[in-house]
């Protein structure tokens, strides 16, 4: 006996649910901070934002762009 058409429907719904959720996951995990420094030679490295050095860079730069704001309301 053939699969009922409602189920069919509700099957591949659900299916398009589960890959949209998969990818949220997948999206989420890889979009963590980090702050990237590039140096004269044009080498640049990443830091992630729990590492001391990250961290700091963080705060240097919300620093600059307050600064920046600042100036541009003046």
């Amino acid at each position: 006996m053939p699969a009922k058409p409602h189920r069919v429907l509700l099957d591949r719904v659900s299916g398009y649910a589960d890959e949209a959720a998969a990818y949220m996951r997948r999206r989420r995990i890889s979009r963590k901070p980090f702050a990237r420094l590039y140096y004269a030679g044009g080498r640049a490295t990443e830091l992630p934002a729990d590492s001391t050095a990250g961290a700091e860079l963080f705060v240097a730069a919300g620093a600059v762009i307050d600064l920046t704001a600042k100036r541009r309301r003046s």
